[in-house]
């Protein structure tokens, strides 16, 4: 299923935007579970401490963050093997990757050791970037103009803020249907989530291609070890893709962080319950699909940068008022809470859909300065800084909780305890949404800037050397950071590509 060379592009319809978003039901939807319930999990109903519970999930991470990158490096030249011409350089791996996908039910399999949970999330986590580092360079692959990216991104994050709801709300459902104190609430989560990221797999195989390319030659007198770091890291030097990660990390770590308190905040901070913080919770995303929506309309007709500063600007607002309500003695079941839960789910879904909006356009900007296309290579160091970042953030929330005096399965908390889960809550949300607001006053890539970029592209490829005016010049030297004259492969970027 791939689009010949020389052809114009596959016409893209209603199916294969779904069938491509629906996927981020595994890409988004697992995440959304693990950063929500996974330390509620593993210390109320393991019995580990916050700080075993955090070991695990930085080990699986940092070392699924070594494995993307190297699965993102093999997709983009894996068509040079039998394989990837048959089912696709990409698209193997989809498939691949389906028969693991049941290794997220065993993650919550309740009554195991230390050693038993830290081997089912490593295996999940590498099953996860398995399938979706090829995934995330298929709207690259099926679309080439501004507009078809941003609804490929779009329809993404609409799936992904409906199986976000569903990660809410499926755990007070079951918890009705099981009981309060039933551990078999959260396997029974992890078999229905995994059921649902088999079937939208298939899907995504089924209705979905890739651009057929000239064959590859194997590159020799390098050590692939060598050529891959060589590759990876040469991603960082194209200047859209740097300021892109800063907005990403900004955006998602300020989530992880707060994902990571919420849960805890709501039951200890605001007298509440599981049932509650479920709720909060699912409601929290549907508000955030709303705001999916608004920020595609926005990301299409003005700057991402300017909708990414407004985004995060209601998020911090939101959580200023939840902690406000920690401040006031109210309750998890007061009204007030809803215009924090909806301030932060307002702010989200437009942090959600931006990054990944523009992350659609990064091998345009790179193709303008290395000649080539490496969509897995930006899609494996994209997810290895990410993860990196993200086990580190994790990891400290439930470092400081141990440091503040958090007791496992115990029903209240010291307030030391709760005064520190509050303030990495407050602080660390804050600070990750005020970097990411501060990267984004320097990133132009917008719909004028990509079309520019896209005529020059055009440009350079029917063998010209000069730019078109000194307007276009100035708007792809600030996109790639390089010089004009050395665009094109004329560069050290584009020998190591």
């Amino acid at each position: 299923m791939a689009n010949p060379a020389g052809t114009s592009p596959r016409p893209v319809r209603a199916i294969n935007f779904i069938a491509y978003g629906a996927n981020d039901v595994l890409g988004a939807g697992s995440m959304a579970v693990i950063s929500a319930w996974v330390l509620i999990f593993y210390t109320k109903f393991c019995g580990l401490s916050a700080g075993q519970a955090a070991l695990i999930f930085a080990v699986a991470r940092i070392l699924d963050a070594f494995a993307s990158p190297t699965i993102g490096h093999i997709s983009d030249h894996f068509d040079r093997f039998a394989l990837g011409r048959r089912f696709g350089r990409r698209r193997f791996f989809v498939l691949a990757a389906i028969p693991l996908l049941p290794s997220f039910a065993l993650m919550w399999l309740p009554g195991q050791t230390f050693w038993y949970y830290l081997v089912s999330y490593v295996l999940f986590e590498l099953t996860y970037a398995l399938e979706v580092i090829p995934y995330e360079t298929l709207a690259a692959e099926m679309a080439s103009d501004f507009a078809t990216k941003a609804k490929f991104a779009g329809v993404r994050i609409l799936f992904a803020q409906g199986s976000a709801i569903l990660a809410g709300f499926l755990p007070l459902w079951l918890i009705n249907w099981l009981g309060r104190d039933s551990p078999n609430t959260f396997f029974v989560m992890g078999a229905i989530f995994a059921g649902l990221f088999m079937a939208t797999a298939g899907f995504l195989y089924a209705f979905s291609w890739e651009r057929q390319r000239d064959a590859q030659p194997a590159p020799t007198g390098v050590s692939p070890i060598k050529r891959l770091w060589r590759n990876l890291s040469s991603t960082l030097r194209i200047r859209a893709f740097r300021l892109h990660l800063g907005m990403y990390l900004g955006g998602y770590i300020s989530q992880d962080i707060f994902n990571a308190a919420f849960t805890f905040f709501v039951i200890f901070a605001l007298a509440g319950s599981t049932q509650v913080a479920s709720g909060l919770l699912g409601t929290m995303y549907i508000v955030q699909l709303g705001a999916v929506m608004l920020a595609i309309r926005m990301a299409l007709r003005a700057s991402p940068a300017q909708a990414y500063r407004m985004a995060a600007v209601c998020f911090a607002l939101g959580v200023v008022a939840l902690i406000g309500l920690w401040w006031a003695g109210l309750p998890a079941t007061s009204g007030w809470i809803w215009i924090g839960m909806g301030l932060v789910g307002m702010g989200r879904g437009a942090l959600n859909y931006i990054p990944w909006a523009t992350y659609n356009y990064m091998a345009d900007v790179d193709e303008i300065v290395t000649g080539r296309r490496r969509e897995g290579s930006f899609a494996g160091v994209m997810t290895f800084i990410r993860k990196a970042t993200q086990a580190a953030a994790v990891a400290l929330v439930g470092l400081l909780m141990d440091w503040g005096g958090f007791a496992p399965k115990a029903a209240t908390q010291s307030d030391g305890a709760i005064l520190t889960l509050v303030l990495v809550m407050g602080i660390g949300t804050w600070a990750m949404l005020s970097f990411g607001i501060a990267v984004s006053t320097r990133f132009r890539l917008n719909r004028a800037t990509h079309d520019v970029l896209m005529a020059e592209i055009e440009h350079l490829r029917s063998g010209e050397t000069e730019p078109t005016s000194p307007q276009a010049k100035a708007v792809v030297e600030d996109l790639a950071g390089w010089d004009y004259d050395q665009l094109w492969g004329r560069n050290p970027v584009g020998e190591k590509a």
